[in-house]
């Protein structure tokens, strides 16, 4: 579903509505499209495909990796 920011501000139960049935919602401003509102439990599945798609092609152990960047460096 497309709305405007216009409908966003007057119209927001009902897009709550729409959320809830799991549908998606792009915002526009000035018509063109500027945000899109996506319900919660999509949301959280999506996640988890980004976050283990980015160590997806690396062998590195993970946990390794961030105690490496966190280790304090010495300046001589």
């Amino acid at each position: 579903m497309i709305i405007s920011t216009k409908d966003l501000r007057f119209k927001i139960s009902a897009i709550f509505k729409i959320l809830s049935k799991g549908e998606k919602i792009i915002i526009t401003y000035r018509g063109k499209a500027k945000a899109k509102l996506i319900p919660i439990e999509n949301e959280k599945r999506n996640r988890e495909d980004i976050a283990f798609g980015m160590w997806a092609d690396k062998n590195d152990d993970v946990y390794k990796f961030v105690r490496k960047l966190r280790k304090s460096r010495k300046f001589d």
